[in-house]
C-alpha cells in the first residue's frame, strides 16, 4: 500500500497555519540503506535538474571530460541549473567555441535571463534571449562534448542518442534500480524518473564516490568536488543551491530541480538526500532542504541563508510581517 505524504512545511498567518505542503523525502547512507524518511521512499517521481550530476556521469567515464580538457569549473556548470548571468552566458559560449560550435549547436531553447543587470540590459539594447541564457546550458554543452567525442549526430536530446542512452544507463546504475519511464524536460532533454529511495540512494552513491576507485565512483567524487568548489556556477548570486552550499559547515553539493525537487549530497558524511515537495513550490523545497540540513548538523539554523528559507517571515504589501514559512514539527524533532 503507498504511504501518505507527509506533512513538510508550514504556511503561517498571525497565530493560524493557514497553509501546508505535503510531500516525501528520504535520507540514505552509503549502503543504500534509509536512514529517516518521510511520506514515501517508493513513490516514482521525475527529479527533474536534481539529477543533473548524474546526467554528467558519462562526460567524465567516457573520457570526454579529459580529452576536451574540461576544468572543474566546467564540471560545475554542466551541473548546474544557473542564473543565465555574465558569469554563466560567457562560460558556455567559450565552451561551445572550444568545441568548434555556436549556440545554434544547443537544443535547450532560449531562455530570457534570470539575472536582473543583464536582463535590464538586454531589454535596453533590444537583444533576444539566446539558448546559451537558458539554465541548462552547462549541461548541454557537456552533451555536445560527449557527443563530438562519440562521434555521435547532432540530435544528442532524442531518446535514443548516444549521449541519452548513456545517460540513462547511468541514471539506473546508480538509483540501484531500472527506470520505469521518462518525461521531457523544460530543456527538451529526456529526464528519467525513479523511486525516492532510488535517487536518495544515488546521491548517497555519489556522497561516498571518494571511497571507492571504480570509474563511475571516481567520475562522481570528481562532479561532487565541482559542485562544492564552484557554488556560484550551479545556481548563482541569491539562489538557494549556491548561498546554502557556501553556508554549510562541511562540503556539501546541493541541486534544485523543478516542481518542489530537491537532493542533498554529503561526502563526510556519506549521506544522500532527496525531497520532494508534491505541489511543486519551490519555498516548500527549499525550507525543507534547509530543515533537513539543519537536522544533520550541516547548516546552522541562525545562519541568514537559512532563515531566509527555513522561519522566513512573510511580509504583506507594507513591509509589515504577516506570519513566516516553517518547517513542519517532524522535520526538526
Amino acid at each position: 500500500m503507498p504511504i501518505a505524504p507527509a506533512p513538510l512545511v508550514e504556511i503561517w498567518r498571525g497565530p493560524f497555519a493557514e497553509s501546508h505542503h505535503f510531500g516525501h523525502a528520504v535520507i540514505c547512507d552509503d549502503t543504500g540503506q534509509i536512514v529517516e524518511a518521510w511520506g514515501d521512499p517508493d513513490a516514482v517521481m521525475l527529479p527533474r535538474s536534481s539529477s543533473k550530476m548524474i546526467q554528467a556521469l558519462p562526460l567524465v567515464t567516457s573520457g570526454a571530460a579529459s580529452k576536451f580538457g574540461l576544468t572543474e569549473s566546467q564540471l560545475a556548470l554542466s551541473c548546474a541549473s544557473h542564473q543565465g548571468a555574465p558569469l554563466h552566458v560567457d562560460m558556455a559560449n567559450a565552451w561551445l567555441a572550444d568545441l568548434g560550435l555556436d549556440d545554434d549547436a544547443l537544443r535547450c531553447g532560449p531562455q530570457q535571463t534570470r539575472d536582473p543587470d543583464l536582463k535590464k540590459e538586454m531589454i535596453k539594447t533590444d537583444q533576444s534571449p539566446c539558448q546559451v541564457h537558458n539554465n541548462c546550458s552547462g549541461k548541454h554543452c557537456g552533451f555536445l562534448t560527449l557527443t563530438k567525442h562519440l562521434g555521435a549526430g547532432p540530435e544528442y536530446v532524442e531518446i535514443d542518442h548516444p549521449v541519452q542512452k548513456a545517460a540513462r544507463d547511468a541514471f539506473e546504475t546508480v538509483t540501484g534500480m531500472d527506470s520505469p519511464g521518462y518525461g521531457i524536460d523544460g530543456c527538451s532533454a529526456p529526464n528519467f524518473a525513479t523511486t525516492m529511495h532510488g535517487m536518495a540512494r544515488a546521491m548517497a552513491f555519489f556522497a561516498s564516490a571518494h571511497d571507492r576507485s571504480d570509474s563511475l565512483s571516481q567520475a562522481a567524487a570528481q562532479l561532487v568536488k565541482a559542485m562544492y568548489t564552484y557554488p556560484e556556477n550551479v545556481a548563482g548570486e541569491g539562489r538557494a543551491c549556491t548561498e546554502l552550499m557556501r553556508a554549510t559547515t562541511e562540503p556539501v553539493a546541493l541541486k534544485t530541480g523543478a516542481e518542489g525537487y530537491f537532493i542533498a549530497i554529503l561526502p563526510e558524511r556519506r549521506m544522500g538526500v532527496a525531497l520532494k515537495a508534491l505541489d511543486g513550490a519551490t519555498r516548500a523545497s527549499e525550507c525543507t532542504m534547509a530543515a533537513l540540513l539543519v537536522r544533520l548538523g550541516v547548516l546552522d539554523p541562525n545562519h541568514p541563508a537559512t532563515l531566509k528559507r527555513m522561519n522566513a517571515p512573510v511580509t504583506n504589501w507594507r513591509g509589515i510581517e504577516t506570519g513566516a514559512i516553517r518547517p513542519a514539527p517532524g522535520l526538526l524533532a
